[in-house]
C-alpha cells in the first residue's frame, strides 16, 4: 500500500465544527460511516474503547485515533482539521487541532502499525502541521499531505 492510497480525497475534513473530544469522535465516526459502510455507532464504540486505554492525543495539537473493526474492508485514513481546539486529554495537556484517524481491519496486523507510524512522522514534523494548519481548502490538504511523505510500500 502507498500512503497516498490511506488518505483518499473524499477522506479529508477541512474545517470541522466541534466543542470536545467526543464531538470530534462522533464527527468522525460519522464521516468515517459513510465512507466505508460501516455503522456509525460501530466506529464510535471502537474510538472510546481505544481512548480509554490511554489517550491518542499525542502532543502539539496533533491526535491520532484508530482501531480495528470486522467490518471495515481495508486500511482507511481520515484527517480533519478542527474549526476550534479542544481538550483532546493529550499528553502535553494542549488542545488539539488536527485529528488523522486511521481504521484498519481486524486482519490488518503490521499493515496497521505502518500506517500508524507514517501518519505519526508526518505529524511529528512541525512545519507540515503549520502548513495544514494554513490550508483552507481539502485539494491543498490532500497535496500537502501527500506531497509530504515519501511513497513506503506496506
Amino acid at each position: 500500500m502507498e500512503f497516498a492510497d490511506l488518505l483518499k480525497p473524499e477522506a479529508v475534513i477541512p474545517q470541522l465544527k466541534v466543542d470536545s473530544k467526543k464531538q470530534a469522535l462522533q464527527g468522525l465516526a460519522a464521516f468515517a460511516s459513510e465512507l466505508t459502510g460501516v455503522e456509525e455507532r460501530t466506529i464510535f464504540k471502537v474510538l472510546l474503547e481505544r481512548e480509554r486505554l490511554g489517550t491518542t492525543g499525542v502532543g502539539n495539537g496533533i491526535a491520532i485515533p484508530h482501531g480495528k473493526i470486522d467490518d471495515v474492508k481495508e486500511l482507511c485514513g481520515m484527517f480533519a482539521k478542527l474549526d476550534t481546539p479542544v481538550d483532546f486529554d493529550a499528553i502535553d495537556d494542549q488542545p488539539v487541532d488536527l485529528v488523522f484517524m486511521l481504521l484498519a481491519p481486524q486482519s490488518a496486523g503490521v499493515d496497521h502499525l505502518k500506517a500508524l507510524a507514517w501518519v505519526s512522522r508526518l505529524l511529528r514534523d512541525r512545519a507540515v502541521c503549520e502548513r495544514l494548519r494554513e490550508c483552507a481548502d481539502r485539494k491543498a490538504i490532500l497535496q500537502l499531505i501527500n506531497g509530504s511523505t515519501t511513497p513506503h510500500t506496506a
